[in-house]
């Protein structure tokens, strides 16, 4: 199957908005493809022995998507910007759910890039990071919609800034300042963890 055009998978999102249900069983086979991208962009940031498979976190975000009652769907950029969205979401609460089980917060380590979110030199906790980003949300929340669709949604800039209705120069200055933000707040995490080790280790 060929890449569908841009055009094509927004008329299929604008039926779909119109109550057009077969416009959903059409879209899926065009989407697919990008979406297992986008969901193996999500888990190369897990750890390797993590169980979810990119293949479950396409179905399980797709369920999601087609159960949005609320959303005007508009165009392709914002669907997989949204499709970022309910991946994280997904990997958050599977993340959650795992640190109740093992009452600890080792097992959900992630790895970010430093081309696209500066790193404190080690690997950030992933529920670490979705507080920051919940907390930058409160704070600014183009923001944190920017870093979303930048950074786990993989949306251009160009993109980016039509989803969010702004120009390519806010989302690059938005862009800047959430990463600069988010960087000192996972590095005052880190400071605080290390301290709490710390001192567990000279009373033990």
């Amino acid at each position: 199957m060929g890449m569908p055009s841009q055009g094509e998978v927004t008329r299929l999102l604008v039926d779909w908005s119109n109550g057009d249900q077969a416009a959903v069983d059409q879209l899926m086979p065009l989407v697919y493809d990008e979406l297992h991208r986008l969901a193996e962009r999500h888990m190369r940031r897990e750890r390797v022995e993590h169980t979810l498979q990119p293949t479950a976190l396409v179905h399980e975000a797709y369920c999601r998507l087609i159960d949005q009652h609320r959303v005007h769907w508009q165009n392709r950029a914002q669907f997989f910007g949204i499709a970022a969205q309910q991946m994280r979401r997904i990997l958050v609460d599977h993340a959650r759910r795992r640190r109740y089980a093992k009452r600890q917060g080792s097992e959900h380590q992630i790895s970010l890039d430093d081309a696209v979110l500066p790193t404190t030199g080690r690997p950030a906790d992933l529920l670490a990071l979705d507080d920051a980003l919940s907390s930058l949300a409160e704070l600014d929340a183009r923001m944190a919609q920017v870093i979303e669709l930048r950074i786990f949604g993989g949306l251009t800039i160009e993109e980016s800034a039509a989803v969010l209705g702004v120009s390519n120069t806010t989302v690059i200055t938005d862009f800047k300042a959430a990463r600069a933000w988010l960087y000192r707040e996972l590095s005052d995490d880190l400071e605080v963890a290390d301290d709490s080790v710390a001192r567990h280790q000279q009373t033990a």
